[in-house]
């Protein structure tokens, strides 16, 4: 492999590694909201009137 090659290797991993760490610290820092604790009442679940 020539030099430039592997410096664009390494360009390119450091950007999809460094943006997997990110990803994983952002949804460490802010989890995403589960809907499990929603609570519908019985007249208004399913409705799909207009």
């Amino acid at each position: 492999m020539t030099g430039i090659a592997i410096v664009f290797m390494i360009v390119s991993m450091l950007t999809i590694w460094g943006g997997l760490a990110v990803a994983l610290m952002n949804l460490s820092r802010h989890p995403e909201k589960d809907n499990d604790d929603v609570i519908e009442t019985a007249g208004t679940a399913g409705n799909n009137s207009l």
